[in-house]
């Protein structure tokens, strides 16, 4: 019995570590975690770089990319008790955060939708990881549950945060893979 749990983890860390092999923290135009803006950029400065290079912090609405990804926050709504039905559902240890989230692949190659990438922030800093049982409760085809995602493609679905009831959720890091740079969305 322990050989074949010991079997199991090492080839469910394989899987793991295969779902972001081929990734990069790049997106189509060359820049990670980068929040698509509308118009012309920042003048360049004498080495060339812009002025606006570095990551910006997106909001519900914006585009934001990560490596293969862009990603738009569409709602978030906290202080829900229970998703699913009266038959099957997930009860919140707390209070239940739903993240309505559009992912396109902006990519050249298929690339692994997952929620359990996904973080969420508080105010002081403390960080939440998704529920992913919750999330296939809340969405009707699993969208956000190991989805593969082809180039020009794209899901929206529901990521589903487990938080304490008096938390109040400020930002979330969205990444395209595992080890990815992650991009930043503000919930305020």
């Amino acid at each position: 019995m322990r050989k074949t749990t010991t079997v199991a983890l090492i080839a469910t860390a394989l899987v793991a570590l295969g779902c972001g092999a081929g990734s990069s923290d790049e997106s189509a135009d060359g820049k990670a975690g980068t929040v698509k803006a509308d118009g012309g950029g920042a003048k360049a400065d004498a080495g060339g770089a812009k002025a606006d290079d570095k990551p910006k912090t997106a909001k519900i609405g914006d585009p934001a990319r990560d490596g293969k990804f862009e990603f738009t926050v569409k709602s978030a709504k906290c202080g829900v008790a229970k998703v699913g039905n009266d038959m099957l559902g997930a009860k919140a240890q707390g209070q239940f955060c739903l993240v309505t989230i559009n992912v396109k692949n902006i990519g050249k190659k298929a690339q692994m939708f997952s929620d359990s990438s996904q973080k969420a922030y508080a105010a002081d800093g403390t960080e939440y990881s998704s529920d992913s049982s919750a999330s296939l409760y809340a969405n009707k085809n699993a969208e956000t549950f190991l989805n593969d995602i082809n180039p020009g493609n794209q899901i929206t679905g529901v990521v589903v945060f487990d938080i304490p009831k008096n938390v109040k959720l400020t930002k979330l890091k969205l990444h395209d893979s595992p080890f990815s740079g992650g991009v930043t969305v503000s919930l305020n």
